[in-house]
């Protein structure tokens, strides 16, 4: 059961319209990398996930990713103003303007609409938090590349926030790996020597020793402060 609150997770401003850069923020609404799709994603992994601790992962952060989409939406909302003119817009969809009345719509920076092709859920709790991993990672390259692209304080600082939350997904996710071992994909299968072998294929150099398979594990401790006195 899901309960809605109106206000948003954190309060989202724009010191001027700025239609070109709304296009820009779409991708984060209806893109790849973007908030539907990790929404869906971690949403869609729990409904298999035996485990509660990690079924409640999965459905907290699937849920804060939604808090994310309506962050993101009220910023192109913002970043629209009120007059639908595609002339405002040089480069990437238009659709904003001619189709949708500048409703915040889930396509893509050139108006690709969202699929569900974008989601990876594969019903293996080692493969799914990976999927997770690089999903968290690839939303922040693209945060990255938007902040860059705008001076606008209120908008930066609503990236910021968002980029940061990325940053504590990504943290949760490698946690939860942690505590998985022997698990499904992340089994040793690597017992022949087949699995042991490095092909160096592009000559010259050779930078790796031959692999030692094992489970995958990433090692994300967490930082301890010392109290002082």
């Amino acid at each position: 059961m899901f309960q809605h609150d109106k206000k948003l997770m954190r309060e989202v401003k724009v010191e001027k319209p700025n239609p070109q850069y709304a296009v820009l923020m779409q991708e984060q609404l209806g893109g790849c990398n973007g908030e539907v799709k990790a929404a869906m994603q971690y949403l869609s992994q729990s409904f298999r996930a035996n485990d509660p601790v990690f079924k409640d992962l999965f459905l907290d952060i699937g849920t804060e990713e939604l808090s994310h989409m309506e962050m993101v939406a009220e910023t192109i909302n913002l970043l629209n103003g009120g007059d639908v003119d595609y002339k405002k817009v040089g480069v990437g969809e238009i659709e904003t303007m001619v189709t949708f009345g500048l409703n915040p719509a889930l396509v893509n920076s050139s108006g690709n609409p969202w699929t569900a092709d974008y989601v990876t859920v594969t019903g293996d709790l080692a493969a799914d938090l990976l999927a997770d991993i690089a999903s968290e990672q690839r939303a922040k390259v693209v945060y990255e590349y938007l902040y860059r692209q705008i001076e606008d304080k209120y908008v930066r600082e609503t990236i910021m926030f968002l980029l940061e939350r990325e940053e504590a997904h990504n943290a949760l996710f490698c946690e939860a790996l942690n505590k998985i071992s022997d698990d499904g994909s992340n089994k040793n299968f690597g017992m022949s020597e087949d699995s042991r072998l490095y092909f160096d294929l592009s000559k010259p150099g050779r930078y790796f020793e031959d692999p030692e398979p094992e489970a995958v594990k990433i090692d994300r401790k967490k930082k301890t402060t010392k109290k002082k006195k």
